[in-house]
């Protein structure tokens, strides 16, 4: 029961995390592969206020405080770099994404505050399960309400043509940088969240694999559905874990949900909830 207890919660954590990627890549067209960088930038800053720090004897209280510190720590890095990534496309704003994620989960490797190769330890237990699923539905609630708003609509606007966009009035830059730094400040959100739930992080929770992984959520789901996002997060939490039961098929895991995948992605390229709508319901 722990087990699957346990599970539920990193489910939640890696639905929030597709979630934020979906703002960028799905909403707003962003094509990011250095997500698991700035999920490691509020790992780390959410686990230092709380390893550091007093804070008040009120669990709760105190999680809300360090979810709070990663946001604002997250947006603010995340926001020197959105300008120059809201002039780039394509494969060029994956490379330059990529190399920022590799860069963050360098530096961390290397200082000594955050634990450098040994990881950090001693991170008190501020997340249960059950505080993981209402930030879930907290942090889904309010994207969906906003990218049904003007700003969500603006945005997909931009995604299917920044070109049309900038020459009927839009701020483009503007809408990509407030996109991108929002994003990746809701990641920050998951990896305060994931410190606290697993009190133990290290630099390897943060590879370009894991970037990869938040992506292939998306892809599985459906790049542009809310739904799909979700869908996609716990199937990819869920089902290396099954496989992990199947007997002496265990073994070659890995290999079954690659080909899973693969064949997803001949038979049903655009995901299982494809949508160009940015909208919960699709």
């Amino acid at each position: 029961m722990d087990y699957l207890i346990n599970l539920a919660g990193l489910a939640g954590i890696f639905i929030i995390l597709a979630q934020s990627l979906h703002l960028i890549n799905g909403v707003n067209g962003q094509f990011s592969l250095g997500h698991a960088g700035f999920w490691g930038i509020g790992a780390y800053a959410g686990a230092l206020v709380s390893a550091h720090f007093e804070l008040t004897q009120f669990a709760f209280i105190n999680l809300a405080i360090t979810c709070l510190v990663a946001f604002i720590v997250t947006f603010f890095i995340s926001f020197i770099i959105s300008y120059p990534c809201s002039k780039l496309r394509g494969d060029y704003l994956a490379i330059t994404t990529l190399g920022f994620g590799e860069i963050v989960r360098s530096v961390i490797q290397n200082l000594e505050i955050t634990g450098g190769s040994r990881g950090l330890t001693n991170i008190p237990k501020l997340a249960t399960t059950t505080d993981v699923w209402i930030y879930v539905v907290f942090l889904v609630f309010l994207l969906n309400n906003v990218l049904r708003g003007s700003v969500g609509r603006t945005l997909v606007c931009i995604r299917e043509d920044d070109i049309a966009a900038e020459n009927i009035g839009f701020k483009v830059s503007r809408y990509k940088m407030l996109a991108f730094s929002s994003g990746c400040a809701i990641a920050g959100v998951a990896g305060s969240l994931f410190a606290h739930f697993q009190q133990f992080i290290h630099p390897n929770n943060f590879t370009f694999l894991w970037s990869v992984i938040i992506f292939l959520m998306l892809i599985l789901g459906g790049i542009g559905s809310s739904l799909g996002s979700i869908l996609g997060a716990v199937i990819l939490t869920l089902l290396p874990e099954i496989l992990r039961f199947t007997g002496d098929l265990s073994e070659y895991r890995m290999i079954v949900f690659s080909l899973l995948l693969v064949l997803l992605i001949i038979f049903k390229p655009q995901g299982i909830f494809f949508s160009k709508k940015a909208s919960l319901f699709n």
